[in-house]
């Protein structure tokens, strides 16, 4: 939603950007005149009673909440918002839509009541009642974006929703990190994170402030800033810790890489960053923790907005493990790789070959074995400049992809009809 404020407040209009404020937004938000952040109080403590209770009384709650938010506001043209999380935002958004005289535009993302069926069945009482909420009050919506064609034809097929496809598109900060750039995030990282930092008798041996880190060093004399030798490669993967997302298969995949390497395959060392926050990070950094690896480190920070695409921008491989819980969205992390011109290994569902192209930007795979042996084919003989990984990556610089300003532009703006 923060790629849609700045958008909107790209052409002139006044944006109340609603939401929590548990992660600073993005300073281009911060700093934007024409966006005001309205925060929204995230509800705690209503632990009371049985779980189907709680959740009716958090939905009831979280309803009045925003609806009263809503009306503070100054009266918006359009109400804009993503779906998921869509209950109860759609339906409260539609009441303070009629009370303004608004128009209702919906982001879809994907399903809300498929994301209830990963943990409670597609058969459950709530995830029904989550699909006929999602289809009743869909229905009462002005404009409908969707992120892939096979969604917008969804929508149609089973909502009688027309929607128009918006693909998610990477903001124009997500582009390859310059040297001195990467060398920087770095040492800024390995402050914190030991798998950054120089390894002993290295180059920058001698801690994090010795000028170098597992990557990259600064030359005594010219100051010039450059790669280490015999670095480990860099693997990146994000996440949000959800069930749509199973990262026992890359930690098996990291388990498989570590054997190569011990029975002599020419292999380097590997740190994995894993970034972002979720329910489950603490049942997974268990995992980890019990792993025993020599040639692999891991790591799960959760990083500044303004480090992530430095980041992404810096790493050698991407990894995605999304599962569309409906299997009609695509993972923006993916979206934003690509943008920094990282290759990217994805696990296999369905449309997602409308965004990665096996053996062309990335590969795809099904299992962690699979995946295993993907890594081991493009990093034999790193960091040389020849193979797949240099061809992928290659590709993708040639492929000049629309950015999101210039697809919304495309997209969007005309629904909005002239600046009011």
């Amino acid at each position: 939603m923060q790629y849609h404020a700045l958008a909107l407040a790209r052409h002139g209009r006044q944006v109340s950007l609603l939401g929590y404020l548990q992660s600073r937004p993005h300073r281009d938000v911060l700093h934007s005149e024409n966006i005001r952040l309205v925060p929204v109080a995230e509800l705690s403590g209503l632990r009371v009673g049985p779980k189907l209770l709680q959740y009716v009384l958090k939905v009831l709650v979280q309803s009045v909440q925003l609806l009263y938010t809503l009306l503070r506001i100054d009266q918006p043209s359009y109400i804009l918002l993503q779906n998921p999380p869509g209950l109860p935002s759609i339906a409260v958004a539609w009441v303070a839509g009629l009370w303004w005289g608004s128009k209702l535009i919906i982001d879809w993302h994907n399903y809300g009541y498929s994301i209830l069926s990963l943990s409670h069945g597609s058969s459950h009482p709530l995830v029904l009642l989550a699909k006929w909420y999602e289809k009743l009050f869909g229905r009462l919506s002005d404009y409908n974006l969707c992120v892939t064609d096979a969604m917008k034809k969804d929508l149609w097929v089973n909502f009688k929703i027309k929607a128009v496809t918006l693909y998610d598109r990477p903001a124009s900060y997500f582009k390859e990190t310059p040297l001195d750039l990467q060398h920087s995030l770095f040492m800024k990282l390995a402050k914190d994170y030991e798998p950054f930092r120089a390894r002993a008798g290295g180059p920058g041996a001698g801690g994090p402030g010795a000028g170098g880190s597992a990557f990259t060093r600064r030359d005594g004399g010219a100051g010039a800033v450059l790669r280490a030798g015999a670095r480990p490669a860099l693997l990146v993967s994000s996440t949000s810790w959800t069930e749509d997302e199973d990262f026992s298969v890359l930690l098996r995949a990291l388990e498989d890489y570590e054997r190569f390497i011990e029975e002599g395959a020419e292999l380097p060392a590997l740190v994995c960053v894993i970034t972002g926050k979720g329910p489950l990070k603490d049942y997974y950094n268990g995992l980890i923790q019990k792993l025993h690896l020599k040639h692999v480190q891991i790591c799960t920070p959760w990083l500044e907005a303004e480090d992530y695409p430095l980041l992404l921008g810096s790493a050698d491989l991407g990894v995605c493990l999304h599962k569309s819980s409906s299997g009609l969205d695509l993972p923006m992390k993916v979206v934003d790789m690509f943008g920094c011109c990282l290759p990217v290994c994805a696990i296999h569902f369905e449309c997602l070959h409308e965004l990665v192209k096996h053996n062309e930007n990335g590969l795809i795979f099904r299992d962690s074995q699979e995946l295993a042996e993907q890594l081991k084919m493009l990093f034999l003989g790193f960091p040389s400049l020849e193979g797949k990984l240099q061809s992928f990556r290659e590709n993708l610089r040639e492929s000049r992809q629309l950015r999101w300003d210039q697809s919304w532009d495309q997209t969007v703006l005309p629904l909005l009809g002239t600046r009011e």
